[in-house]
């Protein structure tokens, strides 16, 4: 068995419970089905790689193990499904760490599905930063970070309000005050809001390979997306004028 597991949160792709930031934009449909995109390019660039992939997920009553199973039933066998548990973000995050060392792995990476192009090498980097540093994190460049590794669970995720500019500086200093170290790997963008999808895809019209699946998804659907996004701008304009009278 790997000593290294790597750790996907993720949440089943239903419409309007799904990048719903997004789909004010978009529309709900249109972002659920862009998040699967999303979870398929991380399934096929991680299942079956040298760290064992996991996904935690949610809602914890989805049989996520049969949906993920159909991005990539090839290699199955080589991911493992198991609900987030906690009453918010940061209990699930420390949660998920407490049930890899339970299962005897020696490091674990964990990552957000809002960046369907990370790419192994970040996630080889944050591997080997843990032969020195107890927390590896990742900044996202909104103030939270995109990803997470230790060898234990340290609980670096108490008291710190999520979805926040501030999350990384509160955890850095946070693990400071347990007197563990900590290595910063290179800044990604996570996909949120309108500007970062249009963002992501600049950047996979020049590189596709970045993320297959999600810049096929882009191209086939592309005048759809276009629609919507002038749709939504106009309408965003219209009130603002009116705010302004």
């Amino acid at each position: 068995m790997p000593d290294t597991a790597l750790v996907i949160m993720a949440r089943y792709p239903e419409a309007g419970k799904t990048k719903t930031r997004l789909a004010h934009t978009i529309g709900h449909d249109k972002a659920a089905d862009l998040y699967q995109a999303f979870l398929t390019d991380l399934a096929q660039r991680f299942a079956g790689g040298v760290c064992q992939l996991h996904w935690t997920y949610s809602p914890p009553e989805k049989d996520f193990a049969a949906f993920v199973n159909t991005l990539i039933s090839a290699r199955a066998h080589a991911m493992r499904c198991f609900p987030q548990k906690g009453a918010d973000l940061g209990a699930r995050l420390h949660a998920a760490f407490q049930w890899t060392q339970e299962r005897d792995f020696q490091h674990t990476v964990l990552i957000g599905s809002d960046s369907p192009h990370i790419s192994l090498e970040t996630i080889d980097r944050a591997r080997a930063a843990l032969a020195d540093a107890d927390v590896v994190l990742g900044p996202a460049e909104d103030g939270g970070y995109y990803l997470v590794a230790m060898r234990k669970p340290h609980d670096v995720f108490s008291g710190i309000p999520m979805s926040t500019c501030a999350v990384i500086q509160m955890t850095i200093e946070l693990a400071k005050s347990q007197g563990l170290s900590v290595h910063l790997l290179e800044p990604l963008f996570d996909i949120d809001e309108l500007s970062d999808l249009l963002r992501l895809a600049h950047m996979l019209e020049v590189n596709p390979s970045l993320a297959p699946a999600t810049a096929a998804h882009l191209k086939t659907r592309r005048r759809l997306y276009d629609h919507d996004i002038h749709s939504y701008t106009a309408a965003f304009n219209l009130h603002r004028a009116h705010e302004s009278m």
